[in-house]
């Protein structure tokens, strides 16, 4: 084949779909483009997934609130909280989730009044990266070696 000005024209190479690119033909190509890539499913092919990071709500109450708890000891200098400054000892740290953000409490270990550790609120699109926010959090304050 030859191109403009009899020059050879430049070689083809199929898409992941085996099709032409549109250069080729001077129309678009015949599916969705896919970079070469699918997941779980052919190409171009929809699937919708409860709860994939968004929520939704209708009557525009919150979402679902979930919690993970853990026993720590701090370091020297405690832990900053927003409303009685630092605490020592003996805590229990609380991650929660609820309305898309991800926030940390403690308490005295089995006292009532829990505090917002200062800084320990963070948005967190998808409930289900509570797992590991709380898990780094109790990895940096729990400390009893000091």
């Amino acid at each position: 084949m030859t191109g403009a000005g009899g020059a050879p024209a430049p070689e083809q190479t199929p898409d992941a779909t085996g099709e032409d690119a549109a250069a080729a033909t001077g129309s678009a190509p015949a599916g969705p483009a896919t970079a070469g890539m699918t997941a779980d499913g052919a190409a171009g092919m929809t699937t919708g997934v409860p709860g994939a990071g968004m929520a939704a709500d209708a009557e525009g109450t919150s979402t679902a609130v979930r919690e993970l708890t853990a026993d720590v000891v701090p370091g020297p200098g405690g832990v900053m909280t927003d409303e009685v400054g630092v605490v020592t000892g003996e805590l229990t740290l609380r991650t929660g989730y609820a309305d898309g953000r991800a926030t940390l409490t403690v308490q005295y270990k089995d006292a009532d009044e829990w505090y917002t550790v200062s800084g320990g609120t963070v948005a967190l699109a998808d409930p289900a990266g509570l797992d590991a926010v709380h898990g780094i959090a109790v990895a940096l304050l729990h400390r009893p070696e000091g």
